[in-house]
């Protein structure tokens, strides 16, 4: 029985002040705690915390919260969260449901990638908590998932970042970092690399790839390299003529786009 199934339901949380977040796990059979803790674990965690908080609208900004680490087996308590409505809501649908699909995709995301590492790590757990009437477990014993199918679409999209790397010779690919800090893999034909006569590396790119799009959280996934572009303001009438085209045929049995959209995205 999923954890989130033991609680009574609450159709609204009262927002509190503070939320804890704990990671317990065991490394070589000894339980991680703050003087012996793995530093990408240590990281993953952080970043972890940080994405729940903000969720898709940064609607809590981790640089005017405060932050108290503790042992437990590794604890995060962050206070200064009263004004966060969006965020305690999203909590008290996971206290008291174990489906995602109507949480903020961010915070969904967390939880999804706690619910699997817990799987392949039936000793490692996530918990939240906070007053007396506040404690959800990801273990593997619990089934926290996102009951709504992901809507993934093919897409065409234009990547403008800096090469970190290229190549290789078995599965040649891209590094491209973005304006953000993170960094896409990006698969390339060995051809198009080869025949390439400039110098890339470690020069900013205009790439254009084919993707799959998920329509709720806009990730990206399977990127392959279909040409690198000028980086110069060019219009390219031919080249929209076809795009255009491309994309009324990929449309043209969806009588409303706006509303399709929508509904994928659960808003109507």
């Amino acid at each position: 029985m999923p954890w989130a199934g033991m609680f009574a339901y609450h159709s609204a949380m009262k927002p509190s002040d503070t939320l804890r977040f704990v990671l317990r796990d065991h490394i070589d059979d000894a339980e991680v705690n703050l003087s012996r803790v793995p530093l990408a674990l240590l990281g993953q965690f952080q970043n972890d915390v940080e994405e729940f908080l903000k969720g898709s609208t940064r609607e809590v900004d981790p640089g005017k919260v405060f932050v108290s680490v503790e042992n437990g087996s590794l604890a995060l308590t962050v206070a200064g969260l009263l004004a966060a409505t969006g965020l305690w809501n999203d909590v008290a649908q996971l206290q008291n449901s174990s489906s995602l699909g109507s949480m903020d995709p961010k915070r969904a995301a967390v939880v999804e990638r706690w619910q699997e590492a817990t799987r392949k790590n039936p000793r490692r757990s996530y918990v939240l908590d906070g007053d007396a009437h506040l404690s959800i477990r990801v273990s593997s014993e619990s089934d926290f998932r996102n009951r709504i199918e992901s809507a993934w679409v093919a897409v065409e999209k234009y990547l403008q970042g800096l090469v970190v790397d290229l190549g290789g010779a078995t599965n040649p690919n891209i590094h491209l970092k973005m304006a953000t800090g993170g960094v896409l893999i990006i698969a390339a034909p060995y051809k198009l690399l080869a025949d390439d006569e400039k110098n890339r590396l470690y020069r900013p790119a205009l790439l254009r790839v084919e993707a799959q799009e998920n329509l709720r959280t806009g990730e990206l996934r399977d990127m392959k390299l279909l040409a690198f572009e000028n980086l110069q303001p060019v219009f390219d009438e031919a080249e929209f003529q076809r795009l255009l085209e491309k994309g009324a045929k990929a449309w043209a049995d969806v009588p409303d786009a706006t509303l399709w959209l929508e509904e994928l995205r659960g808003n109507i």
